[in-house]
Formats: structure tokens, C-alpha cells, sequence
């Protein structure tokens, strides 16, 4: 018995690369674009130089547009890889953009930095590997989310820095006799915010239609006028299909949606990852995909996280008295004080605060967010 329990265990839990790899789809034929055959075209292959290697890569100017695929057909993007010999500056991977769009739309369903894209929240490329992205040595990017789509595909990477670079890409992908049934196209976006204290950080923005909400990957200036203090007591809310003010959704802390606890050091695991905790510049880089915890919507979907830190309670007295932006939210103890709930008397909870009581307060630090999603649009 306890050998066929071993065996089902063994296949419930399959990694995703096991799956489905024998069989294939009706009429599908394989295809990867790059310098030397862009869009993938059948043997036409190495032309440039006899065969040799002749077209490894291509220049970017500052201001000009490459093209990495522009095919008619239905398909699925299956892999995207990148290097630039700009690979580790900060500001061109956050000017250089990658676009994409589906089926002929002339609005991008992808229009995001490039570096935050690969999961480069703060700039600095990591090693890691994930379900979705990896960055086998810290110089190069690669995507395996699925990307299918119906009659055509084009994607872009426009150069809105200051500076030339050579690029080396491959875009691997599938062409199907047909397109798929039920269809839901990839998806991202990309923002920067410093709200007020008091308002959420969008990861999200409200979206319209049918889909699934994929993840986000996240980077993290702290605010340096709260010093040492703990950033991450934001809780993500996720609405859905009409919600009104209270989320169906909502978790519990910035560490805990990455699955961690007890403040946020390095990792990288398939679904979710830390991949810089810096403490001494302020700066931090976290990611979540939502894979084996799927997220449907049939209606409507937007994500935020809440800006929520926290320190022992003097210290936050102190800040306040010095006037840095925060608003107390919560205090530890027997019982527990919420400092927001009507007939708390606040101004007394907070002065009466111990050194050994952790104090949640509202706060303001510089956040950039990328969201992936799939929707039944293009």
C-alpha cells in the first residue's frame, strides 16, 4: 500500500517541464528566431556567412527599435533569451523596453523595462532559477511563460537609453495547424509608485474580461527617513469579480506572501523568491507566481499591497515627534490594539507604547511593480 501512495504522490507533484512531453499538438512545427534566422524561417538558417557563425548579434542605437519576432500564424511563444553587453547597468535595463503584441493589435499586451520584465526590480541582475524566469549567472534573461496566440505575434525591444548596445536573443516558439480553444493571452505591466501614507501600492491595476492572474515580481526602495525599521507588514488583497471595498483575498505580510517569515532574506525557489535584501542600501527585490495557487477571474481583477512597516514603539514615537510620514496602525500585546478602530483612544495607546511592543505603522517607500497576467483579449 504504502508503495502505490509513493507512486501517486510521485506524479501529483510532477514538476511542470514533466508534463505533457509526449505528445504534440495537431500540425505543429518548431521555430527559433534569432540574428542568424530572424522569425525562425524553415532552412533558412546561417545564411550570412556560408553557415559559419556570421549574425550572433546586432547593434542597438540609442532611440531605435529591434525586432526579435513579427510572424503571421497561430502559435505559442515557448522561450524568450536575452543578453545585452549592457547587461549590468542599472539604467539601460530600466530604459531599454520589451513590447509585445497579439493577433495584430495595435496596443501592446506587454510594455515593460526590460530588466524589471526578467525580475531585475532594483536593477541588478541575479542568478537564480524560477518556474517562469531564470538568470543562469547574472548575465543573461530568460522567460518560459507560454505565450500563445491566434494569427500573429511581434516583439519588440525599443532602446530609450542613452547608450548603444549589442543584443543576442532567441525567441523560441511553435506554430500549430490551428489555434488553441480557449485561448487566454499573456499579459504584463509595469509601474512606479511612492503613494502617500495611508494609500496601497497598485500591483495590479483593475482589469476587464476573463482570466488568471499570474504573479508579480517587485522592487524596493526603502525610505531612508524610516531608518531601520521593518518595511514589509503590507498585507496583498486580490479583487475579484465585483468586490467593493474588502478584497475575497487578503493576506497576512510582504514576507509571508512570498512564503517566508520573520523579515525577508535571499532566496530563490520555483514559485516564489527574494533576490536582493540589502540592508545597507535600502534596497529589495522580491517575486511570487501563482502556478500551483491559481487565480481566476470571470469579470473583473485588481491586486494591491498595502504600505505597512513596523518598529518597537518609542522608536516610532520618535519618528513621529520629528515629523517623518506615518500613521500608527497597530500595537502588540495582550490585548491587541488597533489603533484604527473607532473609540480607540490612539494618542494614549501609542504614548503608553514599551520598548518591547512592535508598533505597525502606515509609511511611504519607493516600490516597482510587474505584473503578469493572462486575459481573453490581445
Amino acid at each position: 500500500m504504502k508503495k502505490y501512495l509513493l507512486i501517486l504522490l510521485m506524479f501529483s507533484f510532477r514538476p511542470l517541464y514533466a508534463q505533457n512531453l509526449y505528445t504534440m499538438p495537431q500540425g505543429s512545427q518548431s521555430h527559433v528566431s534569432s540574428m542568424e534566422n530572424l522569425n525562425g524561417v524553415k532552412g533558412n538558417g546561417g545564411k550570412s556567412n556560408a553557415g559559419a557563425k556570421g549574425s550572433a548579434f546586432t547593434n542597438v542605437k540609442p532611440g531605435k527599435t529591434q525586432t526579435l519576432l513579427n510572424i503571421k500564424a497561430a502559435g505559442i511563444v515557448q522561450r524568450i533569451w536575452c543578453t545585452i553587453s549592457e547587461y549590468n547597468d542599472p539604467v539601460v535595463l530600466r530604459a531599454l523596453r520589451i513590447r509585445m503584441y497579439w493577433d495584430g493589435s495595435k496596443l501592446p499586451a506587454v510594455d515593460v523595462p526590460f530588466g524589471d520584465f526578467f525580475c531585475a526590480g532594483t536593477g541588478k541582475p541575479t542568478a537564480f532559477q524560477s518556474a517562469l524566469f531564470s538568470n543562469p549567472e547574472g548575465r543573461s534573461f530568460n522567460c518560459y511563460i507560454p505565450m500563445p496566440f491566434k494569427s500573429g505575434a511581434r516583439i519588440e525591444l525599443v532602446n530609450n537609453s542613452d547608450k548603444d548596445f549589442d543584443l543576442f536573443f532567441d525567441v523560441d516558439y511553435i506554430t500549430t495547424a490551428k489555434p488553441q480553444t480557449n485561448l487566454l493571452y499573456f499579459h504584463s505591466v509595469w509601474s512606479r509608485q511612492q503613494n502617500p501614507v495611508g494609500q496601497d501600492v497598485t500591483l495590479l491595476p483593475e482589469v476587464k474580461g476573463k482570466g488568471r492572474f499570474l504573479g508579480v515580481s517587485v522592487g524596493i526602495n526603502v525610505n531612508p527617513v524610516y531608518g531601520k525599521s521593518w518595511w514589509g507588514e503590507g498585507e496583498v488583497k486580490m479583487y475579484i469579480d465585483g468586490d467593493g471595498k474588502y478584497p475575497s483575498i487578503n493576506g497576512t505580510g510582504s514576507e509571508d506572501y512570498i512564503g517566508s517569515g520573520w523579515g525577508e532574506g535571499v532566496f530563490a525557489n520555483q514559485y516564489q523568491g527574494c533576490l536582493v535584501a540589502n540592508d545597507t542600501t535600502r534596497q529589495y527585490a522580491f517575486y511570487r507566481f501563482h502556478i500551483p495557487d491559481a487565480i481566476y477571474f470571470y469579470k473583473d481583477f485588481k491586486a494591491t499591497i498595502q504600505q505597512i512597516g513596523g518598529y518597537f514603539g518609542p522608536v516610532v514615537r520618535e519618528m513621529q515627534a520629528k515629523g517623518v510620514p506615518l500613521q500608527p496602525v497597530t500595537i502588540s500585546g495582550d490585548p491587541f490594539t488597533r489603533l484604527l478602530e473607532p473609540g480607540t483612544d490612539k494618542a494614549a495607546a501609542i504614548a503608553g507604547a514599551t520598548g518591547q511592543q512592535w508598533m505597525n505603522f502606515y509609511r511611504t517607500d519607493d516600490y516597482a511593480v510587474t505584473a503578469y497576467y493572462y486575459l481573453d483579449r490581445p
